[in-house]
């Protein structure tokens, strides 16, 4: 581009992005090269961390003096799909109508991104005292997966960061606290024979269902539990266990040979992650050794699917205190679904959640921001940048 590139607004940028379709079972490449385009035509240097397995990257940058303590803003850069949804205009075009922006990803979190990407242009322009830097993962609505090695990349690069503001749909509030996750794909493996003989063989999903229902009496017994000071700020105030998806049998008639489910747990920060795993595969083995006795070749297979560490409230972190000095919000907000946050603090950042819009909207059909919030994000950034010297 070089160093005669426009400068775009964050509207401008907003519906750049929103018109790559980076769902998350598709590449994020051509949106990266274009930020990355961009920015080095206003003479940011950029670095990317490349998957190794697919083709997605990510994508962090610093202004400012070369010297930690750098504001980091953090987003992630795919959308989860519209198939199956109805909207009433083409999902990736912004399109302006009742005071708001749809399309896939204004919400969930092209708009936050659209608005770190001018506010960094910005400050390289303007000059800041104080560094700033941006962080573009992917895969982050596959189990927050792109993040990890994005943050190893960066930080024998980059100096350090002290702040690490992770822009999710928040209303413009400080989210101080968030609960960790993790979740193992599920594939009971029986033996078939016919239903009328089911004692001779091993039904895949009636040995699953023990497993899930297992999960219920997990919920029932953390429920009835009196919570602790900072689980009770969430809601639900405990550690749940879900299933949302099984798959298996061949037919009425035949006991399963197979059952394919995922069992996800969301996690009060503060609990052991661990220990979770380990009462899970707890379960799984007592479940696995009484359809071994029946036919000893059955088995139950684990597979990873994610793990999420849980943000903690931090006591005059300087992640929260910088939004709380820039919003004027003071009030307690925590979340129950996992963000990049918990990844960021769990390396060492200082760590908050702080973006436009409401996670309402996200994922949903006709998804949209209010042009109030996106003008709010933008106020924000404005701000933020008189805060950094610029």
């Amino acid at each position: 581009m070089g160093q005669t590139s426009p400068r775009l607004d964050p509207l401008q940028i907003m519906q750049t992005l929103v018109a790559f379709p980076t769902v998350s079972r598709d590449s994020n490449l051509p949106l990266i090269d274009w930020v990355q385009d961009y920015l080095t035509g206003h003479g940011i240097d950029c670095h990317r961390y490349v998957d190794p397995d697919q083709p997605k990257a990510a994508l962090f940058a610093h202004v400012g003096p070369w010297t930690e303590g750098a504001v980091v803003l953090s987003g992630h850069t795919d959308v989860v799909p519209v198939d199956g949804q109805s909207w009433d205009s083409d999902p990736f075009e912004v399109v302006e109508r009742d005071g708001k922006y749809f399309g896939r990803g204004t919400c969930d979190m092209k708009g936050f991104d659209a608005l770190a990407i001018w506010t960094l242009v910005e400050a390289k322009h303007r000059g800041v005292t104080r560094p700033l830097q941006i962080a573009l993962s992917f895969d982050e609505e596959v189990g927050c997966t792109g993040a990890p090695p994005m943050i190893a990349a960066m930080q024998p690069i980059l100096p350090k960061g002290s702040a690490v503001i992770v822009g999710e749909p928040s209303m413009m509030k400080a989210v101080n606290g968030h609960k960790g996750g993790i979740g193992f794909n599920t594939h009971v493996v029986g033996f078939e024979v016919h239903s009328s003989l089911l004692h001779r063989g091993v039904n895949a999903i009636m040995s699953g269902a023990k497993l899930i229902d297992w999960a219920n009496t997990v919920n029932a017994t953390n429920g009835a539990q009196t919570p602790t000071p900072l689980a009770a700020m969430f809601d639900p105030p405990y550690t749940t266990a879900h299933v949302g998806v099984v798959s298996g049998g061949t037919a009425h008639n035949i006991t399963a040979r197979d059952c394919h489910f995922a069992m996800d747990f969301r996690i009060v920060p503060g609990e052991d992650e661990a220990q979770w795993k380990a009462a899970y595969l707890d379960a799984v083995k007592k479940v696995e050794s009484e359809m071994q006795a029946v036919v000893p070749e059955t088995e139950i297979r684990l597979t990873p699917r994610f793990q999420v560490p849980g943000l903690r409230p931090e006591k005059d972190g300087p992640a929260e205190a910088l939004v709380r000095r820039l919003t004027g919000d003071n009030g307690d907000m925590v979340v129950s679904y996992a963000t990049e946050a918990g990844q960021f603090q769990a390396a060492g950042y200082s760590a908050v959640i702080c973006g436009p819009g409401s996670i309402e909207q996200a994922h949903q059909p006709n998804e949209f921001i209010s042009v109030a919030q996106f003008q709010a994000g933008q106020v924000f950034m404005q701000d933020l940048l008189r805060s950094l010297g610029a």
